[in-house]
């Protein structure tokens, strides 16, 4: 049991209970308004970067091994019926992410330079300092901090660059200690400059990766077309077997293909967790519920588009699930290369350095701006720096499996945290897409 709730046994029930609240009680919005949700991709307000550039920086987080190693993980603990939970938890938990987006813009704070700043952490903070609750408001805020940090470390270091790595060894037979120092010598001197230039680079790494990936999944789908009701047969029955189910509602809600499904999902593309605001609260919105549309689309992309191309490349492959263990990198490699060939192991080597490594410095600086939310002292920066440095050359070498469960666990306090407050702060989310919907300009 306790296992259990330590690896996000209770999230699946918490996603989908608060995403259906959000959508009753914001009334079907922003859903029931697409040409006005379509209009809030375009233009800008008030802010230090675009619109475009805080949704690539965000992706930036969220493309990465959980839209690989994540998928195929799911498949091999949970079965083919994982990815159907992956749609729903990524379905309701759209709403979620658009209401933490929201409120990190409207909590969002300037720093002497003029800049914006802010995230999870800040909304947090205010709304118990408003209430006059100044012990909870600095424990929950620091906890929250605490936590993303270790994620930081735990997801954003060792887990990227133990796909990267895995993958390199794989296809190229280097040592994991050369996967290190390239990955060293690409993400420290850039954490070193600041977020400025971390969000600059993800402007073109992510569409550049994000297409490629498309186009390659796309050319497994179509040479193996035949196989793709089956693949979908299996995703549905799966989700609904007698074996899935466990015996009743109870087992229903704690069987691995949902369990693993939503957690995988939420690695993937973090919503509801509070994570993703961090890089949204820099943008040049036009309203905090404009930009929260951005966070819809942000999962749409990482889940519904590039986690199932994922999973349905795998499954149409013929690829053995178990063949590989946890080690999904190399049974995603397989699957693409046994049937587009040796190319498509180079290319997709290729895709996966580019995710491990978007991943490894978005969330290294989302680690940093939790940091100085804690302390501004440069010795605790330096001791940050030197631990992801650590943690990139422990994740080349070390197998993952322990580090998921630390992800899990961390994942799990900051989801519990940030719907907590979600909740608390409702009347704030529906106030700003009330003035979102009444606002008739283009």
């Amino acid at each position: 049991m306790l296992q259990w709730l330590l690896t996000g046994g209770p999230i699946p029930v918490v996603l989908m209970l608060s995403g259906i609240f959000f959508l009753f009680y914001l009334r079907g919005y922003p859903w029931r308004a697409p040409k006005k949700m379509i209009s809030s991709l375009s233009g800008g307000g008030e802010g230090e970067s675009s619109s475009f550039r805080a949704l690539m920086m965000a992706l930036a987080g969220t493309l990465g091994v959980g839209n690989i190693v994540g998928v195929a993980n799911a498949l091999f603990i949970g079965g083919a019926g994982a990815v159907f939970w992956m749609w729903i938890s990524a379905l309701v938990a759209m709403i979620l992410k658009y209401a933490e987006i929201l409120l990190a813009v409207r909590h969002r704070q300037r720093d002497f330079g003029g800049r914006f700043f802010g995230g999870a952490v800040y909304y947090i903070k205010e709304h118990f300092l408003s209430k006059r609750k100044h012990r909870a408001a600095v424990f929950l805020s620091s906890l929250f901090a605490v936590f993303m940090i270790i994620d930081a470390l735990a997801m954003g270091c060792v887990i990227q660059v133990n796909a990267v790595s895995s993958a390199v060894q794989g296809v190229l037979q280097l040592p994991p200690l050369f996967c290190a120092l390239v990955l060293l010598l690409f993400t420290m001197p850039l954490l070193i400059k600041g977020s400025r230039d971390i969000s600059a680079l993800t402007e073109y790494l992510v569409p550049i990766m994000t297409g490629g990936y498309v186009v390659l999944s796309l050319a497994v789908l179509i040479l193996r077309r035949d196989a793709l009701g089956a693949a979908f047969s299996s995703i549905f029955s799966g989700a609904f077997s007698v074996e899935s189910m466990g015996g009743g509602a109870f087992g229903f809600l704690t069987s691995k293909a949902l369990r693993v499904g939503t957690m995988r999902g939420l690695l993937s593309n973090e919503a509801g967790c509070g994570t993703a605001p961090t890089a949204h609260a820099s943008a040049a919105a036009k309203s905090p519920a404009a930009q929260g549309v951005w966070g819809i689309f942000e999962v749409f992309v990482d889940t519904i588009l590039l986690c199932t191309a994922t999973a349905l490349v795998i499954l149409v492959s013929g690829e053995d699930i178990n063949a590989f263990g946890m080690d999904g990198v190399m049974l995603t490699i397989r699957a693409y290369s046994s049937v587009l060939g040796e190319f498509a192991g180079w290319f997709f080597l290729g895709a996966v350095f580019c995710f491990g490594y978007a991943t490894v410095i978005c969330w290294s600086g989302y680690g940093l701006e939790n940091l100085k939310f804690l302390t501004t002292k440069k010795r605790w920066r330096r001791l940050y720096l030197l631990a992801v440095a650590v943690c990139i050359f422990f994740g080349a070498f070390a197998a993952p499996q322990s580090i998921w469960g630390i992800s899990d666990f961390a994942i799990t306090v900051l989801t519990l945290i940030n719907i907590t407050v979600l909740f608390l702060m409702r009347r704030e989310i529906r106030e700003e897409t009330e003035r979102w919907k009444g606002d008739q300009t283009p």
